[in-house]
């Protein structure tokens, strides 16, 4: 059978997400929060926009402002304004969010690893890589597409 991108992505995909979902599932946490929280630990410490956050996320803003909205009513994260800029706000990490992240976080790493042991160790960085560039070249079809159609 002939490989294709699309559905090897996809399977790759949902098969990632629904062993985490399964793995952390004791913890109250999701994916996408456990995303959106790993991206705040490693972004700036004065917290990041929304929109950062969105492209960060490689998402959609509604389904951010949702998924914000839900950790801000749980107590992980709040919102402030923006210093400069009124129509945004600055999103923060909480020390109870902080506390979710490092509760999951182990979870994480051990899935990671379970996944890459299908490869050699030699070959893990590399592979790591080229998916990368795989993703960037998505992302950029992405954004020519949205230029074509203006």
């Amino acid at each position: 059978m002939r490989r294709r991108l699309p559905p090897l992505l996809r399977r790759a995909w949902y098969g990632l997400n629904q062993t985490f979902r399964r793995r952390i599932a004791h913890t109250g946490v999701t994916p996408d929060q456990f995303t959106a929280l790993r991206i705040l630990v490693e972004g700036d410490s004065n917290g990041l926009t929304q929109r950062a956050l969105t492209e960060a996320m490689s998402s959609d803003p509604n389904t951010v402002a949702s998924l914000l909205e839900r950790m801000e009513e749980s107590g992980w994260i709040e919102r402030r304004a923006h210093e400069s800029d009124r129509r945004a706000y600055r999103i923060r990490l909480l020390e109870s969010g902080l506390t979710r992240y490092h509760c999951v976080r182990d979870l994480a790493v051990q899935l990671q690893a379970d996944v890459l042991g299908g490869l050699p160790e030699s070959e893990r960085e590399h592979f790591l890589e080229q998916l990368e560039t795989v993703a960037t070249a998505c992302k950029q079809a992405a954004d020519d597409s949205s230029k074509n159609l203006r």
